[in-house]
């Protein structure tokens, strides 16, 4: 396995004027793994000597998802590994991937940040991948919180009409969805955060304005590069999984906004009582809003005990 590493900070374009830092400064890391040798890349929060918790970020989505965590995790003594998974951010792309897949990239993210096991926080559509591991990676993986957590196309019974088809596209026109996608990427970067924020959330002035602004860089981070992880997982509400959720033998919770409308909670319920050890905590919130509620509850469990 290679590995590199990059902090971020103050940057400077060929005039040598400084460019705008980062909302938190992140430790960039990249690990290489699997026969072809594709990069993964990761960012690193909170205290780099703390107990370790794995963010994934959603679909689309990007490693500076981690920094939400950023501060909530300095104060409890948690180290935050947050990763582009493949096609995302800076991580190379993996055509045909399946959530199944989801191994290979998370074994070489703890042995490259030397950890043995760790819990795992999915937002949205990162729930696929982090049910995936705690189905067929359970020796990886001590526990798995979902927040606003994507449901398997099996279970969903109340799926937006958008999500299913941009699924269908994904699946028949890869091609012109990932145009789409570069549009849409464009927009953001020029726009201002609302142009994102609104696909997560009906109430945008419930969001702190530098959320908002992490979110929109959040969106730009996952698709400038490449839209390949984007329009590969976005196929998968068509494909399905492929895995049997009841295989999870790990503490789940999930975090669910009671009015979360990209995942309504009554497919939250039905995925809660497929798993052997699921629990369900229902939030005042919505899609975004329950990320912001459910934070430092989860990084409680994660913190050491005194």
């Amino acid at each position: 396995m290679g590995r590199a590493r990059a902090v971020s900070g103050e940057r400077t374009d060929g005039s040598g004027a400084q460019r705008e830092r980062p909302i938190h400064p992140e430790r960039v890391e990249s690990v290489e793994y699997g026969p072809e040798e594709r990069r993964l890349s990761y960012a690193e929060y909170g205290d780099p000597s703390g107990e370790p918790v794995v963010v994934l970020h959603g679909t689309p989505g990007s490693r500076l998802l981690g920094a939400l965590f950023d501060e909530d995790a300095r104060d409890r003594c948690v180290r935050v590994l947050a990763p582009d998974r493949p096609g995302f951010g800076r991580s190379a792309d993996w055509s045909g991937r399946r959530p199944i897949d989801a191994g290979a990239w998370f074994e070489a993210l703890l042995a490259d940040a030397d950890v043995s096991t760790a819990p795992v926080a999915a937002f949205s559509g990162g729930s696929a991948d982090g049910l995936a591991l705690a189905a067929t990676r359970g020796d990886l993986v001590d526990r798995l919180d979902l927040v606003s957590g994507a449901v398997p196309p099996s279970i969903a019974r109340g799926t937006p009409r958008l999500q299913r088809t941009l699924g269908r596209v994904a699946v028949r026109t890869p091609r012109l969805l990932g145009a789409a996608l570069r549009g849409q990427t464009s927009i953001a970067a020029r726009g201002s955060p609302s142009t994102v924020v609104g696909q997560y959330t009906d109430e945008p002035g419930e969001i702190r304005a530098s959320t908002a602004e992490l979110v929109r860089r959040d969106f730009v981070e996952s698709c400038t590069r490449s839209r390949n992880g984007a329009v590969t997982e976005l196929s998968w509400v068509v494909e399905g999984w492929g895995f049997d959720v009841r295989d999870v033998d790990c503490p789940v919770t999930l975090w669910h906004g009671d009015r979360d409308a990209n995942v309504p909670v009554a497919d939250a319920s039905r995925l809660r009582d497929r798993l052997s050890n699921g629990q369900l905590t229902r939030l005042d919130a919505d899609h975004l809003t329950a990320l912001s509620a459910s934070r430092s509850r989860i990084l409680d469990r994660v913190a050491p005990r005194d």
